[in-house]
C-alpha cells in the first residue's frame, strides 16, 4: 500500500540501527518493526542510501518500499523466483537472509561499575521478503542476545492493499508501539521508556505482542488498529496456550499531516488481564487503559518527535484492597543530520512519573519506583552504508549515575 502507516512518519530511529540496512531496508511497517535487511539490497541491486539518510532512519522511498510489503511498487510481481509452471506458486530461488550485530563498549560513573566491553551485545539473523504478489513476510532471531539466545522477536505476515484499496493487515509478533514510533528505529542505545514500562504485577505494555493490525489509510489520515494478547511474547503454559486469560487488548492509532513539516497523532489502549488464583487470594481483574499523543516536526536538517502518554490501571498487584495507579510519562526527541547525510547529532529526554511505587522500566533500575527522568545526548558517523559509529552520555536523575556508550553496528 502505497501510504502504509511506515510512510505517515518522516523516518524514525533506531538504538544502533536495526539498520539491517540494506538497500532497502524499510522495515515494513509492520507493527512490528518492521525492518529491513541487507539481504534487500543484494536483490534489488542497490545502495542502502536509497532507503536510509542515514540508516537505519528511513527516507521517503524507505517509507513506500517498507508500506509495500518489501517491494519497489505496489503489486509488483515477485523477482528471482523459481519456474515451476505453476501459476499458484511464486517461489524464491534463495531465502533472503541478513546477520547484524552490535558491539559496544560502557563505563558508568557511580564508581560501583568498572568500564566493559560488550562485544557482541547483539547479533541477529534476518529474513523477509515478498511471497506472493500481496503477501510479504518477516522475522529475526535473536542468535545472541546479552550473552543469551534471546529467539524470535518480530514474526509476521504482511498482506498489502487488501481488496485494492489503501487496507493493509499484519498478523503475527510485534511492537504495540509502532504506528507511534518505532524503538527499531531508533539511533539510541537509551529507550523509549514509556513503551516498556509495565506497572506492578500487569505485563501488559507497549512492546511486543501477538495479534493483528490493521492499517487504513483513507485520504491523509493513517488508522492503525490492533486486537493483541496482552500478556507479551512469552512462551505457552503447560496447556500450550500463549495467552494467560480469556480477554483481549485493544489499540488504536489515528495520525495526519497538519502541514507538510508538522504530523501529529493520538492514541488509544485498553485491555484488562487476570490475576492467578489461590488458595488463600481470590481471582482479581486488572482493567488499564491508555491515551496519548504523539507528533512530528521537521525543520529542515532538524526533527522533533514528541510522544506523551497516560495510564491508568485499578489493580496491577491484583490485590482488590489496593489504591488505583495512575502513569504519566513520554519522550522528546531531537535529531540534527548534518548536510551530507553521514553524520548526526541527538538528544532524547524520558521522564515517567507513577502515583504509586509500582513502575518497571526493565532497564537496569529496580522495579518499583515511582519515578524515570534520564537525558541523553550523543552523535554518530556512517562509517559505511551498513557500517555506524556511535557515541552517548545518559544522566539518570533519580538513580544518579551516568552512562557513556561507544558502538559499532553493522549489518550484512
Amino acid at each position: 500500500m502505497r501510504h502504509a502507516y511506515r510512510s505517515a512518519h518522516p523516518p524514525h530511529h533506531t538504538p544502533l540501527f536495526r539498520i539491517l540496512g540494506a538497500g532497502t531496508l524499510l522495515l515494513l511497517l509492520g507493527a512490528a518493526e518492521v525492518q529491513a535487511i541487507p539481504a534487500f539490497a543484494r536483490k534489488y541491486k542497490v545502495s542502502c542510501a536509497l532507503c536510509h539518510n542515514p540508516v537505519p532512519t528511513l527516507t521517503e522511498f524507505g517509507n513506500a518500499f517498507a508500506g509495500n510489503g518489501f517491494r519497489f511498487a505496489s503489486n509488483e510481481p515477485p523477482r528471482d523466483t523459481v519456474d515451476t509452471n505453476d501459476d499458484l506458486l511464486d517461489l524464491m530461488k534463495d531465502l533472503p537472509l541478513a546477520l547484524r550485530m552490535d558491539i559496544y563498549g560502557q563505563t558508568f560513573t557511580n564508581g560501583e561499575t568498572a568500564p566493559e566491553f560488550q562485544a557482541p551485545y547483539n547479533i541477529k539473523i534476518l529474513t523477509g521478503g515478498p511471497i506472493s504478489r500481496k503477501i510479504s513476510y518477516y522475522l529475526y532471531f535473536f542468535l545472541f542476545e546479552r550473552g543469551e539466545i534471546g529467539g524470535i522477536e518480530d514474526a509476521y505476515i504482511y498482506i498489502d492493499d487488501i481488496g485494492g484499496g489503501p487496507y493493509d493487515l499484519m498478523i503475527g509478533q510485534f511492537q504495540v508501539s509502532d504506528p507511534m514510533f518505532k524503538r527499531e528505529l531508533r539511533l539510541t542505545f537509551a529507550d523509549y521508556v514509556i513503551y516498556r514500562t509495565r506497572v506492578g504485577d500487569q505485563v501488559a505494555d507497549l512492546t511486543y505482542d501477538r495479534g493483528i493490525l490493521g492499517i487504513a489509510s483513507p485520504g491523509s489520515f493513517t488508522i492503525s488498529a490492533e486486537v493483541i494478547n496482552g500478556n507479551g511474547i512469552a512462551g505457552a503454559d503447560l496447556e500450550r496456550r500463549l495467552d494467560n486469560d480469556p480477554f483481549k487488548n485493544f489499540f488504536a492509532h489515528v495520525t495526519s499531516p497538519v502541514i507538510p513539516e508538522l504530523r501529529l497523532g493520538v492514541m488509544g489502549y485498553y485491555g484488562r488481564q487476570r490475576g492467578q488464583q489461590t488458595e488463600t487470594a481470590p481471582e482479581v481483574t486488572n482493567n488499564l487503559w491508555m491515551a496519548g499523543a504523539d507528533a512530528t516536526l521537521a525543520l529542515g536538517l532538524l526533527e522533533l518527535n514528541l510522544q506523551y502518554i497516560h495510564r491508568e490501571d485499578d489493580q496491577p498487584t491484583f490485590q482488590s484492597d489496593e489504591s488505583k495507579a495512575k502513569t504519566d510519562g513520554g519522550f522528546a526527541e531531537a535529531i540534527y543530520r548534518f548536510r551530507g547525510g553521514r553524520w548526526y547529532a541527538i538528544a532524547l529526554y524520558n521522564l515517567i512519573h507513577c502515583s504509586e511505587p509500582l513502575l518497571d522500566v526493565r532497564l537496569g533500575a529496580p522495579p518499583g519506583i515511582s519515578r524515570f527522568q534520564q537525558l541523553t545526548l550523543g552523535g554518530g558517523h556512517v562509517l559505511k552504508r551498513n557500517i555506524r559509529l556511535m557515541g552517548e552520555l545518559a544522566v539518570d536523575f533519580e538513580q544518579d549515575f551516568t552512562r557513556w556508550t561507544l558502538g559499532i553496528v553493522t549489518a550484512f
